[in-house]
């Protein structure tokens, strides 16, 4: 087929199904998850994604064990879940993407897009404005068929990245752009220290290696997991219940704090101990609960406290420029689960969420999508 015939068959193709009928897996309530079918318009500049790929995040788990408060919960559902994965484009109302095109999701709907009538102020990223959607929270994920986007928040994955590494691109994405706020300091000689063992903290130290280059002799990474501190084997690791913070004399120019949850404590106040005169902590993870931390040091050493949270397009492109890399790719696999789990139907993916509630695990836990009209 010539390029004039396959462009007016995809225009034809748009006409026909400026609405698409999308197959959602929505979740209803905590632990309760039932198909229905949404009719979705599909604007100009926006395209209709068939989600193949996907992986399941620890916020997925949260809104479908109930581990939200009660209000949350209240606010956000019933929605489907699930912001990490990459897609084939089925509909187009963008000429920049065609019918066929493999792409990533990227999460995040900027509130410019969302009303464009909204004053952007200069200097604040997409993934800091209010007033914007994000999927599966409080607006549908991808736990559907038809996932209708803005063609500005897909990024075309090229061939030679494989689809069982582009659906690790969010994730990525977020380390990314955390990095992002440190990358001058990193690609001089400072010392980095990481706190967090778990996929976050995988992810990071990945990128940090790999991506932006930092030897091993000048990057520890802490943890509370031997086995888990085993898959790190680009940096040094030290585990924080045998560590003496007080004793030991190495500091650290950056800090990255990816732990999270009831540990966010102690690695923060860790962090503080180790940090070198003016040095950068940046903080990845989330916890509901409020964390004391120690001010006094922070403040006699200078340290820059930084939080970072989500990410924009502009770090999608980076993470799959990036993830043409073999030996990026070969670190990313050792995070892959061994077996890639199919999703036909709501059963399917109520089966699967359950697993992931039951046993977290360390590696990912990627499914195939394959809804069709059966839901």
């Amino acid at each position: 087929m010539n390029m004039e015939n396959n462009s007016s068959s995809q225009t034809a193709l748009l006409e026909k199904e400026e609405r698409v009928t999308s197959h959602v897996l929505s979740l209803q309530e905590p632990g309760k998850v039932v198909g229905i079918k949404k009719e979705r318009t599909i604007p100009e500049d926006w395209a209709a994604v068939e989600p193949t790929y996907t992986s399941i995040c620890h916020a997925d788990l949260r809104y479908f064990a109930g581990q939200r408060r009660p209000e949350a919960l209240a606010k956000k559902l019933p929605m489907a879940l699930l912001h990490e994965g990459i897609g084939i484009v089925k509909v187009t109302n963008s000429d920049k993407f065609q019918v066929g095109d493999r792409v990533v999701v990227v999460p995040n709907i900027p509130a410019r897009v969302v009303n464009s009538d909204i004053e952007h102020e200069e200097g604040i990223l997409d993934n800091y404005y209010q007033g914007g959607h994000f999927l599966g929270s409080g607006y549908d994920g991808l736990a559907q068929s038809a996932l209708v986007h803005p063609a500005d928040c897909l990024v075309k994955v090229p061939d030679e990245i494989p689809d069982e590494v582009a659906v690790l691109s969010e994730l990525s994405s977020v380390s990314y752009h955390a990095l992002s706020h440190v990358e001058d300091k990193l690609h001089g000689q400072a010392r980095v220290a990481l706190f967090g063992d778990g996929p976050v903290g995988y992810f990071t130290a990945a990128m940090l290696s790999h991506i932006h280059g930092v030897e091993k002799e000048r990057f520890v990474v802490f943890g509370a997991d031997n086995e888990k501190l085993a898959n790190f084997d680009f940096a040094r690791t030290e585990n924080v219940l045998e560590y003496d913070f007080d004793k030991k004399a190495e500091r650290f120019d950056i800090i990255i704090e990816c732990t999270g949850g009831k540990f966010s404590a102690s690695a923060i106040n860790q962090a503080i101990s180790i940090a070198a005169p003016l040095a950068d902590i940046i903080f990845m993870g989330v916890t509901e609960e409020l964390v004391p931390i120690n001010t006094r040091d922070i403040l006699e050493k200078g340290i820059t406290a930084r939080g970072s949270s989500r990410s924009s397009t502009k770090d999608f492109e980076n993470v799959i420029h990036g993830m043409r890399n073999k030996n990026y790719q070969k670190a990313l696999r050792k995070i892959l689960p061994n077996q890639i789990k199919e999703i036909r139907n709501a059963t399917d993916f109520s089966n699967a969420m359950h697993e992931y509630v039951k046993n977290p695990g360390w590696k990912k836990t990627v499914m195939r999508l394959n809804l069709g009209q059966e839901v």
